[in-house]
């Protein structure tokens, strides 16, 4: 994978840590920027195009979890890994269900994280790296997903998603009727096994749901299969 010339912001207080993530990512070609402080990552993030960030959770003033959401607001597309001392399962849900696309505890090896990095680039850098279905407009009844410019309309209005939420509606919608387990929505969304993070599935068809439906207690677009997880209404 050619990641030559790539952007990536390192956000870290630590500044041995943050010397030896420089140090490596330059080896894979990055070109990096360092912020010690969530205000300095901030003005960053908004004065340059960035393939990837990779962010502390614990920083002296703003946290990473407030930092991953102003970057959730102007940008959905950016890879985003958060890196953290605490290996509570709580910081790793949050982190996830703020769209960060990967989480790791420190300690870890420096072959394990260019490997994530690799993984992330690629799910996220390209647009063949989330192929759901050849055709690039879906339609059911009022809803239409346009799979081609990522835009969701219900009644012919916009509907505002965070990337992995349109991930899941274009999955879900572009094979009505079969079911998907949670587990499997994490592995194809996310892109690895989180184990025991099912709740983080939950959370994000409720908010779909909160979005493109009339009745939340009888949904008519996300329905729930009962013991294995969720699918699209194939009677639309």
């Amino acid at each position: 994978m050619d990641l030559e010339n790539k952007n990536v912001l390192i956000v870290e207080d630590d500044d041995k840590i943050l010397q030896l993530l420089k140090i490596h990512l330059e080896d894979l070609g990055f070109i990096c920027y360092t912020a010690v402080r969530g205000v300095e990552a901030i003005k960053l993030f908004q004065n340059y195009k960035f393939d990837l960030v990779l962010l502390d959770l614990m920083l002296p003033d703003l946290d990473g979890i407030e930092i991953c959401k102003m970057i959730r607001a102007q940008n959905q597309q950016v890879a985003i890994i958060m890196l953290t001392a605490k290996s509570e399962e709580i910081d790793k849900i949050v982190g996830l269900e703020l769209g960060a696309d990967d989480y790791m505890t420190k300690p870890f090896s420096v072959r394990e994280l260019q490997s994530r990095i690799k993984a992330v680039i690629r799910r996220t850098g390209s647009n063949d790296a989330f192929q759901i279905n050849e055709k690039q407009l879906l339609e059911y009844g009022e809803l239409v997903l346009d799979l081609d410019k990522k835009r969701v309309t219900l009644r012919n209005e916009r509907i505002d998603l965070s990337k992995k939420e349109f991930q899941l509606i274009s999955l879900l919608a572009s094979k009505p009727g079969k079911s998907f387990t949670r587990k499997q929505l994490l592995n194809t969304i996310w892109g690895y096994d989180f184990e025991g993070f099912d709740h983080t599935v939950n959370s994000h068809i409720n908010r779909l749901r909160a979005k493109i439906e009339t009745d939340m207690s009888q949904p008519k677009y996300i329905l729930t299969t009962w013991g294995l997880g969720y699918r699209f209404n194939e009677d639309i």
